[in-house]
């Protein structure tokens, strides 16, 4: 049976996904990936600095933390929009929003 390679780029995007906030076996599922597999990708990113570090945000207590958390989720949905035009022109359809119409 053949080994399934997957680019860095693949890599990096399931390890931001899954230090965003969402369960590591969510996003392996999502993904098509084993969950220990993916569990190696992050400890991997983890020791040399790959992960989703908000920017630090300034003012209040209680909207800094709103803040840092509608950025991490505004970078979580972007990255899980452009893993979608990917597997959109992987498979053959054309995404939404190109201006077609």
């Amino acid at each position: 049976m053949k080994r399934k390679r997957y680019s860095k780029e693949f890599k990096a995007q399931a390890v931001e996904l899954a230090q965003c906030g969402r369960p590591v076996a969510e996003v392996a599922r999502e993904l098509e990936v084993g969950t220990n597999l993916l569990h190696g990708w992050v400890s991997i990113a983890q020791g040399s600095q790959l992960g989703c570090k908000p920017a630090r945000a300034v003012g209040e207590e209680g909207a800094a933390a709103e803040l840092r958390s509608l950025r991490g989720e505004n970078a979580q949905l972007r990255l899980e929009n452009d893993i979608l035009k990917k597997a959109a022109v992987i498979l053959g359809t054309n995404p939404r929003g190109n201006g077609a119409r």
